[in-house]
């Protein structure tokens, strides 16, 4: 089931993985033996468009997962070359730069994430 109530059919849920794992609507069409007529009209379909996008979701979800697990080996790579007396200047002074923009910008992403939770408590209070 979906969230609208709807439950899919078994070529729609084929369809969906086809979307997420093809560049484009005609590919993943052939790739599951439906017409492209027939993948557009499913894509106008409410809860065809909702299990669409909960499915994309997880796959960003899992992506920026990885990403971030990846992160310390690569603050690790990047303090290494700022340490390292032999590599030259220039990629020293690029990693160090690297370190600092992150440190920023994640600093950055932190104060906007209380400004939202301040905003969000403030709304659900004028409600």
């Amino acid at each position: 089931m979906n969230g609208h109530g709807q439950k899919l059919n078994r070529n729609q849920e084929k369809a969906i993985a086809a979307l997420l794992a093809n560049p484009s609507i005609p590919a993943a069409a052939k790739a599951i033996e439906v017409g492209e007529s027939t993948l557009s009209r499913w894509l106008k379909v409410s809860s065809f468009q909702a299990a669409y996008r909960s499915a994309r979701k997880q796959v960003v979800s899992l992506a920026i997962a990885k990403v971030q697990a990846a992160m310390t080996e690569a603050v690790d790579t990047l303090k290494s070359e700022m340490n390292d007396g032999e590599s030259p200047a220039s990629t020293r002074v690029a990693a160090a730069r690297t370190i600092l923009d992150l440190g920023i910008k994640s600093v950055e992403i932190e104060d906007f994430e209380e400004r939202i939770k301040i905003l969000e408590i403030m709304v659900e209070g004028k409600n």
